[in-house]
């Protein structure tokens, strides 16, 4: 995002925004808003100073919005940027962000110190905001099951590597977790691409990266197995976890309590 954002510049190859190179481009350079995670501010700025400054730079500002946004957070708007709080500071670049309304809006982990009342509120206006003004909205979270509705395309990186790079809505249902006896799951899953595993004891929670058919899904109730959606945050928990010398991680609370609840 720094790169393409003419922040910082690529080690290798190049970066395009709207077909040119960002670096030093009025052209591009006017049309994006790129919220960081740590946004730095002059000293002496007060959040107000900050919305003032916005309002010159974008030429999509909406005051309006960014005074609602205010109220909303309730940010105070004279204090000083550099006492306020870590979620206040976030909710300034939330504001900054939405009310921009930037053909091209970058969030990097925007929603930091927020709590969870909050984060809601941003991603309500987010999404009410994307419907009535649509453009292209980048966000980069860690928080993937509080965002997974609001996305349209999903990549993940991970050590630099792309492990994913699809429409959301293709990634919904394209993984299952089927958990029982083992020697059924084993199985039943002979031959499928396999993403996890988990035992406990002669139980069995195995995570494949497969569509199953209805018959399949008949034939496992039929062997007594019970077959689970996989969320997107699973999804990518199981993609990253064989890429960090071998380790997996360990099952997560609903896959365990099934395995416990099938003993």
């Amino acid at each position: 995002m720094s790169v393409l954002t003419a922040q910082a510049f690529a080690s290798s190859r190049e970066a395009r925004v709207f077909g040119e190179e960002a670096y030093e481009n009025d052209r591009v350079l006017s049309r994006l808003c790129f919220i960081r995670e740590s946004q730095k501010y002059p000293d002496d700025f007060t959040a107000g100073h900050a919305f003032k400054a916005a309002r010159l730079l974008f030429g999509n500002w909406d005051q309006a919005f960014a005074e609602q946004l205010i109220d909303e957070f309730r940010l105070p708007v004279k204090r000083r940027i550099k006492k306020l709080s870590r979620g206040q500071l976030s909710a300034v670049g939330v504001i900054i962000g939405l009310a921009s309304r930037a053909e091209i809006t970058f969030f990097d982990e925007p929603y930091l110190g927020l709590d969870a009342v909050a984060r809601q509120l941003f991603y309500d206006r987010l999404l009410a905001d994307f419907t009535g003004h649509p453009r292209t909205i980048v966000l980069s979270s860690h928080l993937i099951d509080e965002v997974a509705n609001l996305l349209d395309h999903v990549i993940v990186i991970d050590e630099g590597k792309i492990l994913i790079d699809a429409e959301a809505e293709a990634l919904r249902g394209s993984a299952a977790t089927v958990m029982g006896p083992a020697a059924k799951v084993d199985a039943f899953l002979n031959g499928k691409k396999l993403l996890h595993r988990e035992s406990i004891a002669s139980l069995a929670s195995v995570t494949i990266e497969e569509v199953l058919s209805p018959a399949e899904r008949a034939e496992a109730a039929t062997l007594g197995l019970d077959v689970m959606p996989v969320s997107l945050q699973q999804l990518v928990i199981r993609k990253t976890s064989g890429n960090h010398g071998g380790r997996q991680l360990p099952a997560s609370g609903t896959e365990l309590d099934a395995l416990e609840a099938s003993r």
